[in-house]
């Protein structure tokens, strides 16, 4: 049984707790590591000295806060900063107001656990493992495996077996979904290229899994042959060793796998078969029955088999079409799914790691389609979004934007900045390990802007820096390549001017080290904001019997590892009353 959602009220709730912290914070956020220097950032916000913020960064990582006395100065603050300065003033106080403002703090999210057990009764299993370096990276390998066991949880709740992967890229889901699950999966991406690879892919993928087959039964045959050559030698009945003869007495192969996997004998011969094979659905792979010679059959059993053959081979020519079809389009809210997909029937929609827009423009097909039975949307790349209103409330775009989604934050006229999405991409869990941010190459950049303004009177340019420092072995190096991509004269500039700037700022590189630290503290409350935001939305549909956010991914591996999980009632489904 589906538990009950949360109600609109706790939702509205939730998000004005995060727009209040927000409020306070979000200026850090928005502002640009590229004009670290030439603004003074740190002192515009900071009171306090950038080895105190890394010192509390630590120890909050660490879980050891000790208790703070603030001996400096009786001062009000509010989440760390102080209300009459608004600059920073307790680094401990906002990392625990961060942590409380973040999705876990506040308590709103779904395990991909309790999801599963909610759909079908029983938590998923590992499944099938992947062969990660013939197909996918771990990370991708986690994420389809992971999301794919979701989705077919949603179809069979909803008893339907089409599936629509929106933003579907190089296809690993959509291959899946069909190959384990059996599930008819259209995967639609705007990229031609995308589009063929992923075809490609798929039949590369079905002729191994065949081949794989062959092998396995192979070895495995060998293996039984051996075994059996090993019990007539020893005197054992094969038939008593397999079966555990009057006894029950299993064989010591038999027991041993039974021990470990909690399985009886028959469930762990027929584990001999998985592998890579346990990745592919029933209608794909049938196992092989015993069958008499053709010698021995009669007229109408041999008529039989024909058909079937027939039937088999007519099946096995259109499966590369029928099971997963890639397709190439650009898709909105308002596009036509009965245009693309002629043989469209209810289906649940998905999108994995759909970028910018795509994700809220899942969310809105959802709610206006009634051929649309679910839907499971894993965003990213937030700062991709397009925004309706500016940092003063102005209307900015019209039409249907990225954010805000919900009517809730629309009316207030929700702004959050480019800056600050972007910083929501920050992936904190692996800072928190020191596998994050590059601090060299964003010191180096920072410096950069500072030589474009004081030498070149560099203001702005359609222009690009990119990514000159993975090409480059020092700071000179970084600076004339810099200059040559922004077509200026790097004449104008000795090394030893160049080398002067470094070691001028060089001293100040902590500040923009603990300044960072703080924007990837405050990642998950924008990222919050902006899931919260779509759940509103959903919550909003008056007819939609359960939404939720759950978290599909362990964010080590895959740091936007929350999905907007929606289900429509059979009758709402039935019906064309969305808007």
């Amino acid at each position: 049984m589906l538990p009950s959602p949360l109600s609109l009220s706790e939702i509205h709730r939730r998000i004005d707790e995060v727009k209040r912290f927000l409020s306070i914070t979000l200026s850090i956020a928005n502002a640009h590591t590229v004009e670290f220097y030439t603004h003074d950032v740190w002192s515009r916000f900071m009171a306090v000295e950038p080895q105190e913020v890394l010192r509390a960064v630590s120890s909050h990582n660490d879980r050891q806060r000790a208790p703070e006395h603030k001996t400096k100065e009786n001062l009000a603050t509010t989440f760390g900063f102080c209300n009459d300065t608004n600059r920073l003033v307790d680094a401990q106080e906002l990392l625990q107001a961060a942590t409380t403002h973040s999705l876990p703090g506040l308590q709103v999210c779904m395990s991909r656990d309790e999801l599963l057990l909610a759909l079908r009764g029983k938590t998923g299993d590992a499944g099938a493992e992947l062969v990660p370096d013939e197909f996918m990276n771990s990370k991708k390998s986690h994420e389809v495996q992971s999301m794919s066991e979701v989705v077919a949880g949603l179809a069979q709740r909803c008893g339907v077996k089409q599936v629509i992967d929106v933003g579907s890229g190089k296809g690993y889901l959509s291959s899946f979904l069909s190959l384990q699950y059996g599930l008819r999966v259209y995967g639609i991406d705007s990229s031609t290229t995308n589009t063929h690879g992923a075809q490609e892919r798929n039949r590369k993928l079905k002729r191994f899994s065949r081949a794989y087959q062959k092998r396995n039964k192979a070895a495995w045959a060998e293996s039984d042959a051996a075994q059996a050559r090993q019990q007539e030698s020893a005197g054992i009945n094969p038939e008593e060793a397999s079966h555990g003869g009057e006894g029950g007495v299993l064989s010591q192969e038999e027991g041993a796998i039974s021990g470990f996997t909690d399985v009886g004998p028959e469930a762990a011969n027929s584990e001999r078969e998985d592998f890579f094979l346990h990745a592919l659905s029933e209608d794909l792979v049938q196992n092989a029955t015993p069958r008499l010679p053709p010698s021995q059959l009669g007229a109408e059993e041999k008529e039989r088999r024909k058909r079937e053959n027939l039937e088999r081979k007519a099946q096995n020519q259109a499966a590369p079409s029928a099971v997963f079809s890639p397709l190439t389009s650009h898709v909105t809210a308002e596009t036509e799914l009965g245009e693309l997909i002629q043989e469209l029937e209810e289906a649940v929609m998905v999108g994995l790691h759909t970028c910018g827009d795509l994700a809220p423009s899942t969310l809105r097909m959802f709610v206006a389609k009634p051929e649309l039975a679910a839907v499971c949307s894993v965003g990213c790349c937030y700062h991709l979004l397009s925004e309706q209103f500016g940092p003063s409330g102005q209307e900015c775009l019209q039409g249907a934007c990225g954010f805000p989604l919900s009517q809730y934050l629309r009316q207030n006229s929700c702004f959050c900045g480019r800056n600050a999405r972007m910083s929501a991409c920050l992936a904190l869990e692996r800072v928190s390990l020191g596998r994050g941010i590059q601090m060299e190459s964003l010191f180096f950049r920072a410096v950069l802007h500072v030589i474009l303004r004081e030498r070149y009177d560099f203001v702005k340019s359609e222009k690009r820096v990119g990514n000159v420092y993975s090409k480059t072995k020092s700071f000179v190096e970084y600076v004339r390549g810099a200059l040559r991509r922004l077509e200026l004269d790097e004449s104008k500039l000795s090394d030893g001017d160049i080398q002067g700037y470094h070691d001028a700022y060089a001293p100040r590189m902590d500040e923009m080290h603990a300044f960072n630290m703080l924007k990837v503290a405050l990642a998950p409350c924008i990222e919050g904001l902006i899931l919260l935001d779509r759940l509103c939305y959903l919550r909003e549909q008056e007819h939609l019997p359960f939404c939720a956010l759950v978290q599909l991914f362990n964010p080590l591996l895959s740091p936007r590892c929350y999905a907007v999980v929606g289900l429509k009632s059979r009758d709402d489904r039935n019906s064309s009353s969305y808007t």
